[in-house]
């Protein structure tokens, strides 16, 4: 049987949507598998429909098995007659006391009887079924409407349910299904009747719908690339946008406008913002600058398709002129960081002003830390960065743009003539700012980014703002991800504990361990290795991010060789034998047999230094075969203590050696 099921509503608001986009399929196999009527199905949607079909849907929900059990043997049946439990059973399996019977279950004789329950014909099911699938969908926000009592994204307007060409008269959320359809806004607001399911799909295209979400997207990306070779512009691909457009359009058709070149003055994340963000639109590039130019894609089915673009440019210009307006007036007063006195960061925290000079602090220390890395003092220009960076937040412009924090301010202190290394600090302030983002790209830049970081996490910590499960409203673990991903991209020495310390005066006291411990556990969202690898690397006891990275680079590469397994095995049981126990030296003169004196010999003459990891850890796997030959050979637990103390001590010597990079017996394999 063929099943075609459309749910037509208003408009669907495109982010909610799109969020809960890729559950819609899985949630109606979910439900089709409840109910018996497991089969494939295709999904599409438009901004005013939902629509399901399946070319193979069944006639009869599958027959189901059920299986009762009673109560036990010695319960059911008493001095040979059935007892009221038993009695009770075969009433409730509407069977007669002769018909009980008794099965093994979980080591007892139990009562038992199987059933089938036959299926129901799919048509009798259809109605409860797309009720519950439409009451699944979450898009976070619904509404009500009418004097309705029904609750969904958007009002549902009508109903279509069609099996093998014939209504399926259901009714959902107060609506009966019919064999119609509503066509796009432009051929008016009257359902189209048709009498089949191809009528359906013939009809769609015919009254201006594209149904299709992949042939949506193939006819706007044709579109651009025409208007590129037209033009010889090249259009800025946003992915998401793009998915947002083809999820706004029922006949999606892709236009060329422009904007006066007076308003390319601006910043062009600005420009950008203002197309993307309030209008969707798509920014222009001419040899890799921003042009004055845009694409709209239109859902209108108009002949005129200049009176589209001529309403898009007037609205764009509207918003680019009091862009123009904020930019000129911004630039008048000027970055004023005295300014941010009166904005406050945290109520136990004090104000902005207030935050950034302990940045101030924070950086000054890194920056002595460091010092040998820069070719000249840079304290000062390092504090005017720092009492510049959040200058913007009074700016007219980051209050009509407070995406572009940092970024507006360096555009201002460009114009003000600062320093060009200040320019590019204030706008890599907030640098990483998610997982595949750029990273500062300097070490000037990199401080004062990590001082950024590091006064949010130390101060929010010290006034008890930790993050628990999943909240973390002040983005902190973020914000821990960003010192740690910049410390290993500048590949500079970091000693976590060593540098919490050192900024610890400016907070509250708390308990240093919390933040570094909150710090490292965020190690396991940077590699994408075994998580015991980064734990194995940790119980090290190092705390350098630098040598940490190192470590787990080169364990990492190593684990995932083939022969790993067998080598870990071997390294595994010398873990197991040291642990608990105490390591002390080796005495060459309590050697017995020749297996310890070439492990002993073996390991003396490795040359360990840690300058390359991934080379000082194969050098320690190396002594595998020397050490399977004195497990062969040597027995550790003997009667005299000297020698079984010794015996221990040379297998501490590899576990310590080890230990500098990794502890082996907390990898997992």
């Amino acid at each position: 049987m063929r099943l075609l099921i459309e749910i037509g509503v208003e408009e669907l608001p495109a982010i909610p949507f799109l969020k809960e986009l890729e559950n819609i399929k899985p949630k109606f196999i979910k439900l089709l598998d409840e109910n018996g009527l497991s089969c494939d199905f295709s999904f599409e949607y438009t901004p005013r429909r939902l629509v399901i079909f399946s070319q193979n849907f069944p006639e009869k929900q599958k027959n189901e098995e059920i299986q009762s059990y009673g109560a036990p043997k010695n319960i059911a049946l008493v001095d040979g007659k059935w007892s009221r439990a038993a009695q009770s059973f075969a009433k409730k399996c509407g069977i007669s006391e002769y018909e009980l019977e008794f099965v093994q279950k979980d080591g007892k004789e139990v009562l038992y009887f199987q059933s089938i329950k036959k299926g129901k014909d799919s048509y009798l099911v259809l109605e409860g079924l797309i009720d519950e699938f439409l009451k699944s969908l979450n898009f976070g926000k619904s509404m009500r409407w009418g004097d309705t009592e029904y609750e969904f994204i958007r009002p549902i307007r009508s109903i279509a349910c069609v099996l093998d060409d014939k209504n399926v008269d259901i009714k959902i959320f107060g609506i009966s299904s019919k064999m119609a359809f509503y066509p796009h806004r432009n051929f008016g607001y009257e359902l189209i009747s048709f009498a089949s399911i191809d009528e359906y799909f013939k009809k769609l295209p015919e009254f201006g719908v594209v149904l299709s979400k992949t042939k949506r997207e193939e006819k706007i990306l044709k579109e651009f690339e025409e208007i590129e070779k037209k033009s010889g512009l090249k259009i800025e691909l946003d992915r998401d946008l793009l998915d947002e457009i083809v999820s706004i359009t029922e006949h999606p058709t892709a236009l060329l406008g422009e904007f006066d070149k007076e308003f390319l003055v601006l910043p062009k994340e600005v420009i950008i913002t203002s197309m993307k963000e309030n209008q969707r639109y798509f920014p222009v590039f001419k040899n890799d600058k921003l042009s004055n130019h845009f694409i709209v894609v239109s859902n209108s089915l108009s002949s005129d398709n200049n009176i589209i673009i001529k309403g898009n440019e007037k609205v764009l210009r509207a918003r680019l002129s009091d862009a123009m307006f904020f930019w000129e007036n911004d630039i008048k007063v000027g970055l004023k960081p005295e300014s941010l006195k009166d904005i406050v960061y945290m109520k136990e925290l004090g104000s902005v002003y207030e935050k950034e000079l302990r940045e101030s602090s924070i950086a000054l220390k890194l920056a002595d830390i460091y010092k040998d890395k820069f070719s000249k003092n840079i304290n000062e220009l390092l504090k005017r960065a720092i009492m510049l960076s959040k200058a913007d937040l009074t700016t007219s412009m980051v209050g009509e743009f407070g995406e572009l924090q940092g970024i507006i301010g360096s555009y201002y202190a460009k114009e003000q003539n600062e320093d060009e290394s200040i320019v590019k600090a204030i706008n890599e302030q907030y640098l990483p700012t998610g997982e595949n983002s750029k990273l500062p790209t300097s070490l000037f830049s990199s401080i004062v980014s990590l001082s950024s970081k590091l006064d949010n996490i130390m101060g929010l910590f010290s006034i008890g703002k930790i993050p628990t499960g999943n909240k973390d409203p002040y983005a902190l673990r973020r914000a821990a991800n960003g010192v740690l991903k910049i410390a290993i991209n500048e590949n500079i020495s970091f000693n976590l504990p060593q540098i919490l310390e050192e900024i610890s005066s400016n907070y509250a006291k708390f308990d240093l361990k919390t933040v570094e411990n909150f710090i490292l556990d965020r190690l396991n969202t940077i590699y994408d290795t075994n998580p015991s690898i980064i734990n194995a690397c940790l119980h090290s006891g190092q705390r350098d991010i630098k040598a940490l990275n190192s470590a787990i680079i080169a364990l990492d590469e190593i684990a995932k060789d083939s022969g790993f397994k067998e080598k870990f095995t071997t390294f595994k049981r010398v873990a197991n034998i040291i642990k608990d126990q105490k390591i002390s030296e080796v005495d060459e003169r309590r050697f017995e047999l020749d297996a310890e004196k070439k492990l002993y010999n073996e390991f003396k003459n490795l040359k360990l230094e840690l300058t390359d990891y991934k080379e000082y850890l194969n050098s320690l796997f190396g002594l595998k075969d020397k050490i399977d030959n004195f497990f062969d050979k040597v027995m550790i637990n003997v009667d005299d203590e000297k020698i079984k103390e010794n015996r221990v001590a040379l297998i501490g010597q590899i576990y310590k050696a080890f230990l500098k990079v990794a502890d082996i017996k907390e990898i997992s394999i």
